[in-house]
């Protein structure tokens, strides 16, 4: 199969499957990314009178032929392809002809497949602010029909205050509508526009109107200079993974508690049957495996990060293979927040306080007794915490 690059000369087959990798067969979440900015190239590229119009409509209903397709299910990137690019100016040439082979004027597949994971990624951290804020508005009605039951609040895992459903779930709603805002935060970086930068350098000689694809594709701006464009790989990526690392940690420790709260000797919560496990020895046992693996994957969510940002580190300028790498942390790390934002909304619709279960140390109430004290006697709040931490004490 020929290949964008191919000059004649035969390829290791072994050579095509170790720089391929994985990356042609995730290349599948980018093809309807590519098939617009394709055609936005297209209309582009007529505009400056350097294509005609009967090719750019020849491409363009080429292209959208081929993407309803692959939408379809009707066809998928082979390792042949190497990459979803190759895949795509291969079909549209044996639908459309030499037209086919005129639209990657003006444009490498380096500017070419950032511009769709650009576009995918904008989407993609939509979706994930929209599920983060579903995870809140459920907690939120956790709060409300628990309105009225009350918790132990937890220093160094001893009973401290008072608190409530309301106040602890509230709490997390609050950071999970945060990282919601954080995530939406890296639309700046993504919304910046690489098409026409193409391997880095421009396109010396070609009046490319690069501005006219940014604005048919909905970019912020356009990403200048041409030697940014790959100078700037990997950070907006980082930053989406950072955001959802800061997200998984949230959702993490929301499992943590709900796990503690789920144990016999606290037994605060109850879980139906539709959201836990059983066990194959014991048949006694339910398990709350949906949380035991929310709290994991946080660390899954780091461990993304810190590979994406492994990959960029001390890279000299201009593009590097390197960089194809980045699909993999940046994918896993967006696949695994989205699924655990799908499941934990009615996960927590399905939860229930047993708050005959709950008990509240008679000490818990210390700090708002000693506040009275300096209110009623107007002391020191210091002296009014020595003589209510006194006369705790003669009561043991």
């Amino acid at each position: 199969m020929t290949r964008l690059w191919d000059k004649g000369a035969p390829l290791d087959e072994r050579v095509l499957e170790y720089t391929a990798g994985e990356d042609y067969s995730l290349d599948e979440r980018l093809v309807q990314y590519d098939v617009r900015a394709s055609i936005a190239h297209a209309e582009m590229l007529c505009a400056q009178k350097l294509l005609s119009p009967e090719d750019l409509e020849a491409i363009r209903s080429g292209l959208l032929a081929i993407g309803e397709e692959h939408a379809k299910g009707l066809w998928h990137i082979e390792l042949a392809d190497e990459d979803g690019q190759t895949a795509l100016e291969r079909r549209l040439t044996q639908r459309i002809g030499a037209a086919g082979g005129r639209v990657h004027l003006g444009r490498s597949r380096n500017d070419q497949v950032l511009t769709a994971l650009r576009l995918y990624l904008r989407d993609a951290v939509e979706a994930l602010s929209k599920g983060a804020r579903s995870v809140a508005d459920a907690l939120d009605r956790l709060a409300a029909r628990e309105s009225a039951t009350v918790l132990p609040g937890y220093t160094h895992m001893q009973q401290a205050m008072p608190s409530s459903v309301a106040l602890w779930a509230g709490g997390f709603a609050a950071e999970i509508r945060d990282d919601a805002e954080g995530l939406l935060l890296a639309q700046r970086r993504i919304g910046k526009s690489p098409l026409g930068s193409a391997a880095g350098y421009g396109t010396p000689g070609l009046p490319l109107n690069r501005n006219a694809t940014r604005e048919k594709l909905g970019f912020t701006v356009t990403h200048e200079p041409v030697t940014a464009v790959q100078l700037s790989r990997g950070k907006a990526e980082a930053q989406v993974l950072f955001e959802i690392a800061l997200l998984m940690q949230d959702l993490g420790r929301f499992a943590a508690d709900v796990l503690l709260f789920y144990t016999q000797e606290f037994a605060f919560i109850e879980l139906p049957d539709a959201f836990t496990t059983g066990s194959s020895i014991m048949p006694q046992k339910r398990n709350p495996d949906v949380f035991e693996l929310i709290r994991g994957r946080s660390a899954s969510a780091q461990a993304c990060l810190v590979e994406a940002l492994g990959i960029c580190a001390k890279l000299p300028s201009g593009y590097q293979r390197d960089l194809q790498l980045l699909k993999v942390p940046l994918f896993r790390g967006i696949d695994l927040a989205s699924r655990t934002l799908d499941i934990l909304p009615p996960a927590i619709d399905a939860m229930k306080f047993r708050p005959e279960n709950i008990e509240l140390d008679p000490a818990i109430h210390a700090a708002e007794e000693a506040n009275a004290l300096v209110v009623k006697e107007g002391i020191p709040f210091r002296e009014a915490y020595r003589r209510v931490g006194a006369k705790l004490k003669n009561k043991r």
